[in-house]
């Protein structure tokens, strides 16, 4: 992976690798491989993270045919 530092604006640079390594999931990668997680533990997880992200699209798909109230935006502070 390779970001390129134009006019010596290295923080623009360092946000641009985040921003592509959190898009690549090296970070949850990182936290995963901190310790070692039993074949059991792994099977539950992704089953939970697939079940949300089911919810989410049924959740979204609901809302766009306008059988839910699409959420609210937060009101900002004067």
């Amino acid at each position: 992976m390779q970001v390129t530092v134009r006019d010596n604006n290295v923080e623009q640079a360092l946000r641009v690798l985040k921003k592509k390594m959190q898009r690549e999931g090296i970070f949850r990668e990182m936290r995963a491989r901190r310790s070692y997680e039993k074949p059991s533990e792994k099977r539950t997880r992704e089953k939970a993270e697939a079940v949300r992200r089911q919810r989410k699209l049924a959740r979204k798909r609901l809302q766009r045919e306008g059988l839910l109230p699409s959420p609210r935006k937060a009101a900002r502070p004067r």
